[in-house]
């Protein structure tokens, strides 16, 4: 395996097929890469982009060979790839952000435990294995807490809320008995997040921090500048240099914080890939979160993260998509669909940029 540069027309192996697969390899053809998909579905958003898709399980050991035989390095687009898959694919090619990296940010207990190796402040937390556990780790954490399944779960799925009339047996039930973690609910005074590149070469861009609002637990908007204040937004890039610095990650990575009343930060998780709260990269910042990470991956040289406009993303989630014409004639709205047929509840069908002068 080399650790040079890749010229354009290497290929881009991408596992994952949803939105941010999507994006990737549209940033990946603009800078004259070609991209093959591998994912389990059918007719999933990125294939309308890429070059190449292969459509098998992350199990099959065979179709995950033939795929690292007919691509130069790979990546993911989402962190609940099997870390079976990408070491297996890592025996021919390099996978960047690599399988350690991945096993520690798909885990809930051992992402808790790294920042604790690290010095980097979370929610207090505790392992449940059982109901019984349950009932330990509330003394641990207090109450009320926020139960979730170490693995999986996302936009507020795998996971329910413990308080002192909790049934715990039920409770755990509720989540089919998976090993979960148990987390103090925090009292914020804002959720940001930031989103970090790392290049092979060890160097670090860093884009203005977001403040995010939520909405059913899925994010709704990210504001930039936002209400964060100067030091702030300082200590949370400071913060995601210290954990990519600590993985030797490669590629970009988003970072998410609560703010506590008293100004200090909490990490309340990180993922290893382009993240929702970066997509006003696209059209407030000299290079899009997207190009940032196909540059890690293949090895060029990490471009300005320089805002140039202040911006306001919105997701469009469910039928909100059906706003599209009017968001069309909107000044100033950039609209970003992602294909999808079905408008159900609770699925990102797009998003919505809405730039303004740069005040902050």
């Amino acid at each position: 395996m080399t650790s040079k540069p890749l010229p354009p027309l290497s290929t881009i192996g991408i596992l994952g097929s949803g939105q941010l697969g999507r994006m990737l390899a549209t940033a990946a053809a603009e800078m004259g890469f070609r991209t093959q998909i591998y994912c389990p579905e059918e007719n999933a958003p990125a294939f309308q982009v890429a070059n190449d898709v292969t459509v098998a399980a992350y199990d099959d050991a065979d179709a995950l060979e033939a795929f690292a035989n007919t691509i130069d390095v790979a990546t993911y687009e989402f962190e609940n790839v099997p870390e079976a898959a990408v070491r297996q694919i890592a025996n021919s090619v390099p996978v960047r952000p690599d399988a350690d990296a991945l096993a520690v940010a798909q885990d809930r207990l051992s992402e808790k435990r790294f920042m604790a190796r690290i010095g980097v402040a979370t929610a207090k937390y505790a392992a449940v294995e059982s109901a019984s556990d349950l009932t330990a780790a509330v003394n641990e954490t207090g109450l009320p807490g926020i139960l979730k399944t170490r693995r999986m779960g996302y936009d507020g799925k795998g996971q329910t809320t413990v308080t002192k009339d909790s049934d715990h047996k039920e409770l755990f039930s509720a989540l089919r008995e998976m090993p979960s973690i148990l987390e103090e609910r925090i009292s914020f005074e804002r959720e940001l997040s930031i989103i970090i590149a790392r290049g092979m070469n060890g160097d670090i861009a860093a884009y203005d921090p977001a403040e995010n609002d939520h909405r059913d637990h899925i994010l709704w908007h990210s504001h930039v500048p936002g209400s964060i204040p100067a030091g702030q937004a300082s200590e949370a890039r400071d913060i995601a240099e210290r954990i990519v610095e600590a993985l030797d990650y490669v590629g970009v990575m988003g970072v998410e914080f609560f703010a506590k009343p008293d100004g200090h930060l909490l990490v309340n998780e990180i993922a290893p890939r382009v993240h929702n709260s970066g997509h006003w990269t696209q059209d407030a910042a000299d290079t899009s979160q997207f190009e940032q990470h196909i540059r890690a991956v293949v090895g060029w040289p990490l471009a300005a993260p320089t805002r140039h406009s202040n911006v306001a993303m919105e997701n469009l989630i469910g039928d909100d998509v059906f706003s599209w014409d009017v968001i069309a004639s909107e000044p100033g709205a950039h609209l970003h669909l992602y294909g999808k047929r079905d408008a159900r509840a609770g699925r990102k069908m797009g998003h919505v940029n809405r730039i303004s002068k740069k005040t902050g």
